[in-house]
């Protein structure tokens, strides 16, 4: 079977459409949400860092209120741009909400005592992609390991937390001047 010019165009629309969603819902969802709620949030912090929550609590299965309506504001910014990204392809649309999906309940499998093989390892490495032992890395120190999906996001997230935080306290400091 050969591949004719519109199956081509359609197949790289999806793959646009899905590349397109996992980035930039992922820059949207460290930079715009998760950042900002390590730095003046609870919710996030409480639901995702503390010690003491298990893997239900971490991921999407748990119906606690408030860890679905964290986990629901991280999912906002893939959502809005799935509604953007719908036209360009709705099939490469659902394979990025569909991966991103996968990739949430993945990278919580460390706690259930999941160890990745290295070739999957060496692979995410040169996808930029979060391991779950990555991942494991930030549930243990929330100020690191930033990006939920891409590790390049990583750094540039710290230095984000870094002016946010310092903005936090000049805050405070003018709030007790008032």
């Amino acid at each position: 079977m050969l591949f004719t010019a519109e199956m081509l165009t359609e197949v790289l629309r999806a793959a646009l459409a899905m590349s397109l969603l996992l980035l930039a819902g992922d820059w949207a969802s460290t930079f715009v949400y998760h950042v900002p709620e390590h730095a003046f949030g609870r919710l996030h912090c409480r639901i995702h860092h503390e010690k003491k929550q298990t893997f239900q609590h971490y991921a999407v299965l748990s119906r606690h209120p408030l860890v679905m309506l964290d986990g629901f504001l991280g999912a906002l910014p893939y959502l809005l741009f799935a509604v953007v990204l719908w036209p360009i392809s709705p099939a490469g649309t659902v394979a990025g909400l569909l991966f991103g999906e996968f990739h949430v309940v993945w990278r919580h499998t460390t706690k259930m005592g999941w160890r990745s093989p290295q070739w999957v390892k060496a692979l995410c490495r040169k996808l930029c992609v979060v391991t779950p032992e990555e991942h494991w890395v930030h549930h243990e120190k929330g100020a690191i390991a930033f990006g939920d999906i891409f590790t390049f996001f990583d750094e540039p997230a710290q230095q984000w937390l870094k002016t946010l935080v310092q903005l936090k306290k000049q805050l405070k400091r003018v709030s007790r001047r008032v």
